[in-house]
């Protein structure tokens, strides 16, 4: 679950750090390489991924009796929830933003 916040704090943070890149000129030098957007948010769709196909596979020993506690079951549960009802929102947001965007007037 931290690993899919991290990734979802990040892919906001590159946001910025975009919007920050395309302000400066083209020739000037960049202390670090910006991250493209797009390989942030894939990141953290399979993070999140990741997130679920652990949850399922404790849920599975759970309910085959294979040594996973129902405790274990449900930390796994709700750490996949979370991070999808995360990504969820930052998706919703996104969509809004572009949606802004596309109602402009120039």
């Amino acid at each position: 679950m931290q690993n899919a916040i991290n990734s979802l704090a990040s892919v906001a943070a590159a946001s910025t750090g975009l919007a920050a890149g395309a302000a400066q000129t083209t020739g000037a030098a960049h202390a670090s390489s910006p991250v493209p957007f797009g390989d942030l948010f894939s990141d953290a769709v399979g993070q999140v991924n990741n997130l679920e196909s652990q949850a399922q596979s404790t849920v599975s020993g759970l309910l085959s009796g294979t040594g996973v506690d129902v405790h274990q079951a449900m930390i796994a549960t709700q750490k996949a929830d979370m991070a999808f009802e995360l990504a969820l929102s930052v998706r919703n947001k996104a969509v809004q933003a572009y949606q802004q965007v596309i109602g402009m007037q120039f």
